[in-house]
């Protein structure tokens, strides 16, 4: 197993190689954030990195998303920071997909100290297109449908807080 150094403050969730993404990664740029059944290899390959995804093994949907949003800034200078999927037209959303949304959107809100949190609904195999414009790709663990995200990153202020318009 690689070595792992633990580091104060940061949320052992996020690896070097997640950290160093959300480093990199620009005011406008993208993070797809998966779930488990979602074509990351694939995706990723078409993203500005163009690297393998970032998985995060025995992590689910929300608490990966809170770990990176604790650390990266959503994009206030949008009206829809935050997209997520949804079923193509004529199918619904299933009961397990509504549960990890709406968790994840709990878990977003949290972490970044917003409410009523704007989230743009994107159909599945837009999705894909979109993702593959994406900076790059994280997968977490998890297994319930439709569990999949993209963030867009803000930017940090003078005084290290989320700069708003």
């Amino acid at each position: 197993s690689p070595r792992q150094g633990i580091l104060k403050g940061i949320d052992p969730l996020l690896t070097a190689d997640l950290l160093h993404i959300l480093r990199s990664a620009g005011h406008g740029d993208v993070i797809a954030v998966v779930d488990a059944n979602f074509p990351a290899a694939s995706v990723a390959a078409e993203t500005v990195l163009a690297e393998e995804p970032v998985v995060l093994a025995g992590a689910d949907l929300p608490a990966t998303l809170r770990a990176i949003s604790r650390h990266m800034p959503l994009d206030l200078f949008v009206d829809e920071p935050v997209a997520l999927m949804v079923p193509s037209p004529g199918l619904e959303l299933p009961e397990l997909g509504r549960e990890v949304q709406s968790e994840a959107i709990a878990a977003l809100e949290e972490a970044s100290g917003m409410t009523d949190l704007a989230c743009e609904e994107i159909e599945r195999m837009d999705f894909y297109e979109r993702a593959s414009e994406a900076f790059a790709v994280v997968q977490c663990s998890e297994r319930r449908p439709y569990g999949c995200f993209l963030l867009t990153k803000g930017v940090v202020g003078a005084d290290g807080k989320d700069l708003k318009p």
